[in-house]
């Protein structure tokens, strides 16, 4: 299938359960199916207890199912060993959190070359100049020496952002990205996706308890007691 068309990610059968064997054993997904594509731009919402937390967890390679398979890329990720999953984790999905998770001491610069130094040791001039367009293109040319403690809430998420898309994942996961900002920093924050999603044409799924977020995206995927309930 061509990369155009197959989906960035599938889940099949996808189930989760908790002290597996034991008289406490309780499943949390129950049989999950989903798809995203290249350019989808979907938003994952359902109350406390849902599952959405343990669903990012599979799909952001944290977790393992304990039935069912999750693609990434067409590839089968469930019996994957650490090393591999790892590696793809890093290659092909970019996250976004709430809290921006963004080291104290580093410049906004050198944040965001993290993902690549992890990746392969010193960062070349050719990776330096990439991250500083990267910048520029979420807004943050002139902040590029400042550290995080000398940005604002929504400058900081922004600079979490190009971090996310360093890598140019296929998959972009972000969890309530929103949800410590007020709302016009929300806005700027969710456009940010939003070009993301055009330009990079990476799939996105974001978690929000936000309506006016969840509803300004082009699919919104509920979930209801660890079961699609509409999509």
């Amino acid at each position: 299938m061509p990369e155009s068309t197959s989906p960035v990610l599938r889940l099949q059968g996808l189930r989760k359960s908790y002290n597996v064997g034991q008289p406490n054993e309780v499943e949390v997904l129950h049989g999950l199916d989903m798809s995203l594509a290249r350019h989808d731009f979907a938003a994952l919402v359902g109350a406390s207890g849902s599952g959405k937390s343990t669903l990012l967890n599979i799909i952001g390679l944290l977790d393992v199912p304990t039935a069912g398979e999750l693609f990434l890329l067409g590839e089968p990720t469930r019996d994957m060993d650490d090393a591999r999953r790892t590696a793809l984790r890093g290659s092909a999905i970019g996250f976004v959190f709430q809290f921006h998770h963004l080291i104290p001491a580093f410049t906004a610069l050198e944040n965001v070359l993290m993902p690549l130094m992890i990746a392969k040791g010193r960062p070349s001039a050719a990776d330096t100049d990439m991250v500083r367009s990267l910048l520029a293109e979420v807004g943050m040319e002139g902040f590029a020496d400042r550290k995080p403690g000398e940005l604002s809430g929504g400058q900081q998420q922004r600079v979490a952002v190009a971090r996310a898309l360093v890598t140019r994942p296929a998959l972009l996961l972000a969890d309530e990205p929103t949800g410590n900002l007020d709302s016009q920093s929300a806005d700027d924050v969710f456009a940010l996706f939003r070009r993301s999603n055009e330009k990079f044409g990476c799939a996105v799924l974001l978690v929000t308890h936000d309506t006016r977020i969840s509803q300004a995206c082009d699919r919104v995927v509920t979930l209801r007691d660890g079961m699609i309930a509409q999509d």
